[in-house]
């Protein structure tokens, strides 16, 4: 298979629809078009209605919309073909089979978002913005992903670009060009301030990748405590529905149960485990054996106690951390007076439609605050944040030599960045491209 192909693929979703658009892009995309058509080409990027024939048997197949690109002025930069047919699978089959025998291939998964990166239509940034845009379902996810489609991550690397190749023009000229009279004495060093700027930069970018990875996968919330706390009852009140079993008798929930939601805007896991408690039962031994576990994993716990029984407080504590919630379930029934500085404690009953939307309330604050969406495109990858990373001990490590060692510094900023150039997709990263492009759908 050659980029040189000309490809084809439903661009549209599958099975019975009113409409199907059917995507061409490659070199023979006009002269595919033109064998389905009488009268000549439509004029490029105007919406044209023609009757297309099979071109085996001059027999018509359907009408269809027909838009025309002309290269590089197309989303692949190539020229490229949109039909759109009507979406029975009759038709549909009918014209992918005309696209065949005219020598056209099916597209692989992500082959036209991978072409439009492979002729600077795009950077790999932008490109795994699209594919989170595809991907979303939630409004946080969206404006994450539609900012990060539209270069904003772009323009911030550029800017650490920028500062890089300030730097290394001024350590390469004193390498280079030691005794020129017009060459200022340690011309080196007064690159020492823009890459202390460089560096807070990195880091606050850094320091804030974990909120934008979490808005592309959601949040875990693990719900945590003692048998018969009510934790059960919390997470069927928080989902509306009858998620996990609700029983008086203790052990009821021995694996974790996982109920998907949307809190603040995010996508979110919420986790009932096992009650942790000692028990000689194998079984229920390994639920809290595995409720603990992930208790440590999650982005937040919530730790649940029956307000009339607060004897495991110091157990489930030391599970908690600072910023974590602690329920006082059962206050309809008796009242606890618990307070902490680090946690925050609420008392609630799971039956009070009022209190679980106060839970709910709280829920979405906490997320709001820790996991907003930055205003900034910001780094919302592991592979950006592992980039971003070696830039940044590059930076610092060029900051050290800059007096002693120039030219090791000038090497500790080429390698900086080719860390931006990874960023980027510049760089010779032929595995990461074929992982990240064949996560897109067929046509895109």
């Amino acid at each position: 298979m050659s980029s040189k192909d000309t490809i084809f693929a439903v661009a549209s979703g599958g099975g019975r629809a009113g409409v199907t658009i059917l995507r061409i892009s490659g070199p023979q995309s006009d002269a595919a078009l033109a064998a389905m058509l009488t009268g000549g080409l439509p004029a490029p990027r105007r919406t044209s209605l023609r009757t297309i024939v099979n071109p085996q048997t001059g027999g018509a197949m359907d009408q269809a919309l027909i838009l025309r690109f002309k290269a590089p002025a197309s989303f692949t930069g190539e020229d490229m073909v949109e039909l759109h047919v009507h979406g029975s699978p009759a038709v549909v089959e009918a014209v992918s089979g005309a696209l065949f025998s005219a020598g056209l291939r099916q597209a692989r998964a992500g082959e036209f978002t991978r072409r439009a990166f492979e002729n600077a239509r795009m950077d790999l940034t932008e490109a795994e913005g699209l594919a989170d845009l595809i991907d979303s379902e939630t409004e946080a996810q969206r404006a994450q992903a539609f900012r990060q489609m539209s270069g904003g991550l772009k323009s911030v690397y550029t800017e650490w670009r920028e500062a890089i190749l300030d730097a290394l023009a001024a350590v390469e000229g004193e390498i280079d060009f030691p005794d020129e009279e017009d060459v200022p004495d340690k011309l080196a060093l007064r690159a020492g301030s823009g890459l202390d700027d460089l560096a807070r930069a990195l880091e606050k970018s850094l320091a804030g990748s974990r909120a934008g990875e979490r808005v592309r996968h959601g949040l875990d919330i693990a719900v945590i405590g003692p048998p018969n706390a009510g934790k059960s009852s919390i997470i069927n009140a928080l989902s509306k529905k009858e998620a996990a079993i609700v029983s008086d008798e203790a052990g009821t929930t021995r694996d974790i149960v996982e109920v998907n939601l949307v809190i603040g805007g995010l996508p979110v896991r919420l986790s009932d485990t096992a009650g942790l408690r000692d028990t000689e039962n194998k079984i229920e031994a390994e639920g809290v054996r595995r409720a603990r576990v992930r208790a440590q994993d999650v982005d937040l716990r919530i730790g649940v106690l029956d307000s009339g029984d607060l004897s495991e407080l110091a157990a489930i504590e030391a599970v908690l951390r600072p910023g974590d919630i602690l329920l006082l379930n059962k206050s309809d029934v008796c009242t606890a007076n618990v307070s902490r500085e680090t946690i925050d404690v609420m008392s609630l009953s799971a039956h009070s439609a009022e209190d679980i939307e106060g839970l709910r309330g709280k829920l979405e604050a906490i997320i709001s605050d820790r996991f907003k969406v930055q205003e900034n495109a910001g780094l919302t990858r592991a592979r950006h944040r592992h980039c971003a990373q070696a830039c940044l001990d590059a930076v610092q490590r060029a900051r050290r030599n800059l007096d002693a060692a120039p030219e090791l510094a000038g090497e500790d900023l080429r390698a900086a960045l080719h860390a931006i150039k990874e960023l980027a997709g510049e760089a010779d990263i032929e595995a990461v491209l074929d992982r990240i492009f064949s996560r897109f759908c067929i046509g895109k």
